[in-house]
């Protein structure tokens, strides 16, 4: 999902923002995981756009 709301134009401070509303109704653990990986996948995006691959 991160990577679709990223191809249609979302922003990164946008994903932290719904990503932190989340967390709330989620509860932290589920919040934490969420985050991590989201940074993995935004990693991923990074290293494609670098020209690298993973």
């Amino acid at each position: 999902h991160v990577r679709g709301a990223i191809n249609n134009g979302c922003t990164r401070e946008e994903i932290v923002e719904v990503l932190l509303q989340a967390a709330v109704y989620c509860g932290m653990p589920a919040g934490v995981e969420a985050f991590r990986n989201a940074r993995e996948v935004l990693d991923q995006i990074d290293a494609e756009r670098a020209g690298g691959s993973q």
